[in-house]
């Protein structure tokens, strides 16, 4: 999907090549026009000043101002292009992030936090940017260069050929120079996608980490990483500084050279003052083009690095592939799982009945987490099949089995926005969000805050409690009025009495539509119809939950303990 880092480099300003084309031109007619100013300025001193005629004087000077002018509106709008180019393709580059990271089919968060994902799709993306405008760039100074480089040809076939000739030797040093920095800038990017990742994570957990008192060690493993990213960082920033010195250095005495030269064919007579005064003007022009270069080679250099972690992140194979069968119409609710096998399930052989509220108390939450997983297809499992209407998942699209089937994980997060938006995320357009509130609890939350449904809720959730939370994100589940809701552990915050009215909403707000509770908790599981106990990766009995806990040890040390 992503290609190489080349591939995306050249996606990326491709893109934008109207922009880099018309900025190249504006700013290869600025540098031009920088090159022909010292020429100007020989010939108003070898026409004008030299034979002493302040008429050609006057014309000359007349026409380094309107080149002046020129200079000006070529360099602001050239500039304006690059710019352009450059924010767009950094724009388009973090839409096709996003849409990589939220493909239904996932995959590309696998081994990656997403602080490390978030800085990819920020600082990455704005590196590869800018080697648009680092193109214009270099493209404004080589025409600069080869203008400078045909002027002093037709002054001195000497100086020409110096320029044209110490000109590649010099880009070819400054590539050679920015292969330290690409690999450090590399490196460095990586370290501080870290470093963003695990300070996301920390400050996600805070709560968590004060409860347990683990401030200290929190503190110290970002540390740690921050460490490493500052020494990073300072490895990238000696490469470029390395490299800006070198190729500083390397040009000085190429101008110098140029300058030298110049000299001793004005001090033979082989060229005029005016001409004298150009060819050092040139030099000192000359300066500036490769200096950009340095400037090109650097970003260039960044800009591969970056494209090379962002082509990893696209070009992460999906998890789950989408098949090409539609999805039953309508759809039933009947949902089967047939010699399962994943994570630590074995042989697992389970049916929730459309119109069935089913409790499913796993002794291993790893064994729960695992049938999230399956039933959610972020996972396919590694035996079995599971199956919707008689359909395997496998064989339907992700995107459409989510729009009958929504899993709600314990910890789903809430959204920086108001309580009613977090609420109605996923619910119909028209929806009535009363009746999901009041089978949630989440009414009880609303009444509790200063503005109510409207009230603002702060990134995470963090505003509200673990059981406002829990609520509210429960309200989101119902609310979005799913053929099939599988629900994880959704009470583990609130009180006994609450706990109990929820499951009572639950199974009232649900009638008619299968619904999966996948807990440990005896107030949900007694408003099931029937339960699921899976001890050892293994449907170990099913029945009733007043049933199973007289008849069954593992499900009363599960669930009553």
């Amino acid at each position: 999907m992503g290609g190489s880092g080349r591939d995306v480099l050249r996606e990326a300003i491709g893109g934008q090549r109207r922009d880099v084309v018309f900025g190249s031109l504006l700013g290869a007619g600025h540098q031009a026009g920088e090159a022909l100013v010292p020429v100007l300025i020989g010939v108003a001193v070898d026409q004008g000043v030299a034979k002493g005629d302040v008429g050609a004087l006057l014309r000359w000077l007349a026409v380094l101002a309107v080149v002046y002018v020129g200079l000006s509106f070529g360099f602001r709008f050239g500039a304006r292009a690059g710019e352009r180019a450059a924010e767009q393709a950094a724009h388009e580059l973090r839409l096709r992030i996003v849409a990589r990271v939220t493909h239904p089919g996932g995959g590309a968060e696998a081994g990656r936090l997403p602080g490390a994902l978030a800085t990819i799709a920020t600082e990455d993306a704005k590196r590869v940017g800018a080697v648009a405008m680092a193109v214009l760039s270099g493209v404004s100074a080589a025409i600069g260069l080869l203008v400078g480089a045909v002027v002093l040809l037709t002054t001195s076939v000497t100086l020409g050929l110096i320029v044209l000739l110490g000109t590649p030797v010099l880009l070819w040093l400054g590539h050679l120079l920015s292969k330290p920095l690409e690999r450090r800038s590399e490196a460095q990017q990586e370290r501080a996608a870290h470093a963003s990742g695990v300070a996301a994570d920390l400050v996600a957990g805070l709560r968590v980490l004060k409860g347990i008192g683990a401030e200290a060690a929190a503190v110290a493993r970002y540390r740690r990483t921050s460490r490493d990213s500052l020494t990073a960082t300072m490895g990238a920033a000696r490469a470029e500084a390395t490299q800006n010195g070198m190729v500083l250095a390397l040009t000085g005495c190429f101008i110098a050279l140029v300058a030298l030269v110049g000299g001793r064919l004005a001090a033979q007579g082989d060229i005029s003052l005016g001409q004298l005064i150009s060819a050092v003007g040139l030099a000192l022009f000359l300066l500036g083009p490769l200096e950009v270069f340095s400037w090109v080679n650097a970003e260039l250099a960044q800009g591969r690095a970056s494209a090379a972690r962002i082509a990893q992140v696209l070009s992460t194979p999906v998890a789950v592939a989408g098949g090409g069968v539609p999805l039953p119409r309508p759809v039933r609710g009947e949902m089967r799982l047939r010699g399962v096998g994943h994570g630590g399930l074995r042989d697992v052989d389970l049916t929730a009945a459309p119109g069935e509220v089913l409790g499913v108390a796993a002794t291993d939450p790893a064994d729960a987490a695992a049938l999230l997983r399956c039933l959610s297809r972020q996972a396919d499992p590694d035996t079995g099949t599971v199956e919707l209407d008689g359909v395997p998942l496998t064989d339907l699209d992700p995107a459409e089995l989510r729009t009958a089937v929504l899993v709600a994980e314990h910890d789903a997060d809430l959204f920086e926005g108001t309580l009613r938006d977090n609420v109605a995320a996923a619910a119909p357009a028209d929806a009535d969000l009363a009746p999901a509130m009041a089978a949630s609890g989440a009414d009880e939350v609303a009444r509790t805050l200063a503005g109510g449904v409207d009230a603002e809720v702060s990134e995470g959730g963090r505003s509200l409690s673990g059981g406002q939370r829990q609520r509210v994100a429960l309200a989101r589940a119902l609310a979005a009025d799913r053929a099939v809701l599988v629900v994880h552990d959704p009470t583990t915050a609130v009180d006994a009495v609450t706990e109990a009215r929820i499951a009572d909403g639950i199974r009232a707000f649900r009638r008619g539509r299968t619904t999966i509770l996948v807990t440990t908790s005896p107030a949900l599981l007694s408003a099931t119809d029937r339960v699921v106990l899976i001890d050892a990766g293994r449907v170990a009995d099913s029945a009733p939950h007043a049933d199973l806990v007289a008849r069954h040890p593992a499900y009363r040390a599960t669930v009553l303990a």
